[in-house]
Parts: C-alpha cells; sequence; structure tokens
C-alpha cells in the first residue's frame, strides 16, 4: 500500500573516524545483470565530520554523486500491524529546525511528531509505505523488508543518485548504495526516513487500536509485550496479526483450545 507520494560506496579506515573515502563503483552488477567486472576508484577525498550527521550525504555530494537519499523501516520487529518502510531526499544543506533529528528510537513522540511536518515540507523527496502482515507472513519479513526499500527508492518523486540503508544490504536497487550500521543516528536521511516510518505506523496502530479493541495496540504499537500476548490468548488473533511468529501462533493456539475451535 503506498501511503504517498549492489553496488557500494567502500569506507577506508574506521568509519566513525570519517578521515578518508573512497568510492569504489562495482562494475559487475548493473541493471541486475551478473557479469565479472572491474572496480572503479574514484578520488579519494578528506572530509570532516559535518553537522546534523550531514557528512556521508555532504561526501557523495561532493563526490557527484547526489541527491542521496536514506532508507529505514519501523515495525520490523513487530508481531501486529504493517511494516513501514521510508525513504527521504533531504537538501544538501542544514536544515535548523531539524538539529534534534536523529534515530526515531531515540526521540520522544512528541519529538517525533514535532519533526514529522518539518521533514516532509523540508524534503525534497519523500515516500513512506506500508507492508501488510499478511504478505509478511506469506513472503517473509526479511524479503519484503528489502523490497519494501526498492519501492520505497522507486517511488520516489526526485531520482536518487546514491541510496544509504541502516545497515540493510538492498539487492536489487538501480543505485548504488551503503549500508552503514548505526546509520539511523549517523546519517541525517536515515534519521528523516526512520521518522517518518515510525510516526507513518505509530499512526496506522492507534487507528487499528479503534478497530480492534482489547489489545492495547495504541500503547505498544504491535510489538509482542506482555500485554499484547495475553490478550491475544484471551481474544484470539486479528487480521492484522502476524501469524507466522512463534508469539503469536502459540497465543491463538491457546486461544483456541481454551474455546475448542
Amino acid at each position: 500500500m503506498l501511503i504517498t507520494s549492489g553496488r557500494g560506496l567502500l569506507v577506508d579506515g574506521h568509519s566513525r573516524s570519517f578521515n578518508q573515502v573512497r568510492a569504489c563503483v562495482d562494475m559487475s552488477k548493473h541493471a541486475g545483470t551478473r557479469h565479472t567486472g572491474a572496480w572503479l576508484n574514484v578520488q579519494a577525498t578528506r572530509i570532516r565530520r559535518m553537522p546534523q550527521a550531514r557528512t556521508y550525504e555532504d561526501a557523495l555530494v561532493k563526490a557527484g554523486l547526489g541527491p542521496v537519499a536514506g532508507v529505514d523501516e519501523a515495525g520490523r520487529g513487530a508481531c501486529c500491524g504493517p511494516m513501514a518502510i521510508a525513504a527521504c531526499i533531504l537538501p544538501a544543506k542544514p536544515i535548523h529546525p531539524l538539529d534534534k533529528l536523529t534515530d526515531s528510537k531515540k526521540l520522544s513522540p512528541t519529538m517525533r511528531e514535532k519533526l514529522f511536518p518539518i521533514i516532509k515540507d523540508s524534503a525534497e523527496s519523500w515516500s513512506v509505505i506500508l507492508i501488510p502482515a499478511a504478505d509478511i507472513d506469506k513472503y517473509g519479513v526479511q524479503a519484503m523488508n528489502i523490497a519494501g526499500m526498492r519501492r520505497a527508492v522507486g517511488v520516489l518523486d526526485q531520482r536518487p543518485h546514491y541510496v544509504l540503508t541502516d545497515a540493510m544490504r538492498v539487492d536489487g536497487l538501480t543505485q548504488p548504495h551503503l549500508p552503514i550500521i548505526g546509520g539511523d543516528s549517523a546519517a541525517r536521511c536515515i534519521a528523516a526516513a526512520s521518522v517518518l516510518a515510525k510516526v507513518t505506523r505509530d499512526r496506522y496502530m492507534c487507528d487499528l487500536a479503534e478497530r480492534y479493541p482489547g489489545y492495547g495496540l495504541e500503547k505498544h504499537k504491535g510489538y509482542g509485550t506482555a500485554q499484547h500476548i495475553d490478550a491475544v490468548r484471551l481474544h484470539g488473533g486479528t487480521p492484522e496479526h502476524r501469524y507466522t511468529y512463534r508469539n503469536v501462533a502459540e497465543a491463538v493456539g491457546a486461544y483456541r483450545t481454551h474455546h475448542s475451535i
């Protein structure tokens, strides 16, 4: 469901020091084909740590690889509700209203809600998609995560020339990309995507709480808390639950046993 509208960068040395970056384009993967190719070395460039976690984006733009999109997800570890995946391209300049932007998990709900419209208004392009629980059950969370990231990038109004992800390698992207461990804290565009995904999904889960009362979805947002699993044992599952997840399967099994279903 659309809510709105591998090639890689190699980092020399310790990635946290940001001393030197060398872009290497793997010519063996182009438009999904597989053949042996050469590596194209781009000039190594000394860069300094930028404010607002713009170091990766700034280095890529200066190397002629902009615009840069950040991609992140929310709800992968939940056992009820969709997984939200967002992509975001921000302007290559400081955006002072986003000074407090970081990994959405480190922000309070109030701060996430405050930053959400600022990110949308500031972005050159952004998208959020929702992957339904039924698709996660059918194809697996990993496959849907990767497919969703490709989709989120593909529906951007502006085509990025490089993609940064939060530790996730995304096969099949037509752009070169770099998975960054802790990327939602290290790269501003990934942090922006994480807030877009998190706020969109949280709002969706609050709507589900009204449709399916008694599960506390507005509180735990579909994650496997004791309160949530106890509610599944008591009331059974909903169409939004992920039935291939062990905690849901066991709780639904207990419900059916108790009710002789």
